[in-house]
């Protein structure tokens, strides 16, 4: 399988540490708009020959995607941007003929008269307009195939077969006890993403109203995570889960809770009443006269490089579907979750433990496609796919997955 990665940044580079320890793989062309990013990435993999090899490229031209997936004879694109790059990527690929792939959908857009009570443009909107081309093309585009979302859905589509008749609830719930020494203020994640997925409005599925929305961190509620990380306060965020799992998955309510801590949502909303938070681009003062910049950008500026956390951070982080329900007539809860130790990852990878966890899922993903595993055409969620022979494979990487009764 030969594969273009669009994004050399934490995520993207954890990608080809893994990919490069597996067979699957014939060449990853590594491709960033900052071409230092891409040659760093590949230069860490000399001793893995020629099967990797970088390029400069801009996700948001459509036309310089497509050329590189023909000139490079790609079978699929991996998206390892943040979601602005979404759909010229997927919409590249599809010009191209290839398959696809992301860790986030298409943005949402809030309501305009009531943000907090009706969903407006739902995240994966825009992607699932096109599903008749991408079905009549032959093509796949595996959206949401991180790993929240990605396994965590898996772990929804394990769950209805194999464990419930019938399900009551599916509640994502994200949690960790990652500490990161000398920063008072240092997210694992892209912070662009993060501000976008915290401060716009939650989303929750109720199989009698559908899809409506919530106020930002609406919910709270302490959560127990397991292997050592304990009681964690989650609240109510957007994201994709609760948008794919309805889809292919029978079931009555849907939520996703991130555990963010008091802490870390008083900044949040201290950026979005500063306005700081905002995409819109402004004209600031610059030594050649005006420059354009958006606020969140700049707050991403003086924030430090999550890819380049690992060394001062310890802890452990947590992602899980928690599902109730009922099996053979008899009440039944139970948490699927996968834990990385940033020390483990560190150590095996050199990428701190959120990225790896992100980048390991759409890597099991293209070997299942390579292999032939997972077949599919149109755009489709994780949940659409067999979930144990991913289970297994998840595991034979190395990184098992654990069951945890309820109750």
């Amino acid at each position: 399988m030969r594969v273009l990665l669009v994004g050399a940044g934490g995520v993207g580079t954890a990608v080809t540490r893994i990919a490069a320890r597996r067979d699957f793989l014939t060449h990853m062309v590594v491709a960033d708009y900052d071409p230092h990013r891409a040659e760093a990435a590949v230069a860490a993999l000399k001793e893995h020959g020629d099967r990797f090899s970088a390029r400069r490229l801009d996700a948001s031209d459509e036309e310089a995607v497509r050329r590189l997936l023909s000139e490079e004879r790609c079978d699929v694109l991996l998206n390892a941007t943040d979601p602005r790059y979404v759909m010229p990527l997927f919409r590249a690929a599809l010009a191209a003929g290839v398959h696809y792939l992301d860790m986030a959908m298409s943005l949402s857009a809030p309501h305009a008269e009531r943000p907090y009570q009706e969903c407006g443009l739902k995240l994966g909107d825009s992607q699932f307009e096109l599903a008749g081309q991408w079905a009549d093309a032959g093509r796949l585009a595996l959206v949401g195939m991180g790993v929240e979302p990605g396994l965590s859905d898996v772990f929804a589509r394990y769950a209805a077969d194999e464990l419930f008749d019938e399900i009551e609830e599916i509640g994502v719930r994200d949690g960790a006890d990652l500490t990161v020494e000398g920063y008072g203020f240092a997210p694992s994640f892209s912070i662009w993403t993060t501000i976008e997925e915290c401060l716009n409005p939650p989303v929750v599925y109720e199989k009698d109203r559908g899809w409506f929305t919530t106020a930002p961190f609406s919910e709270p509620e302490v959560f127990d995570f397991p292997e050592g990380i304990g009681p964690v306060e989650c609240v109510n965020v957007e994201h994709e889960e609760v948008l794919l799992i309805p889809r292919w998955v029978d079931a009555r309510r849907v939520t996703f809770k991130y555990g963010l801590g008091d802490d870390f949502i008083a900044k949040l909303k201290t950026l979005h009443e500063l306005g700081l938070d905002s995409t819109a681009a402004l004209s600031v003062p610059g030594e050649d006269g005006p420059v354009k910049v958006s606020p969140r950008d700049v707050v991403a500026a003086c924030l430090p490089d999550p890819a380049g956390l690992g060394e001062r951070m310890t802890g452990k982080t947590c992602a899980g579907t928690w599902v109730k329900g009922t099996k053979d007539g008899a009440a039944r809860e139970v948490y699927l979750y996968h834990v990385v130790d940033n020390q483990w990852s560190m150590r095996e990878y050199g990428s701190q433990a959120v990225v790896w966890q992100t980048a390991v899922n759409p890597v099991v993903a293209l070997e299942l496609l390579a292999t032939g595993v997972w077949t599919g055409r149109g755009v489709l969620g994780p949940e659409a796919f067999p979930p144990r022979p991913f289970l297994d494979l998840l595991t034979d990487y190395g990184s098992p997955w654990g069951l945890r009764e309820q109750g």
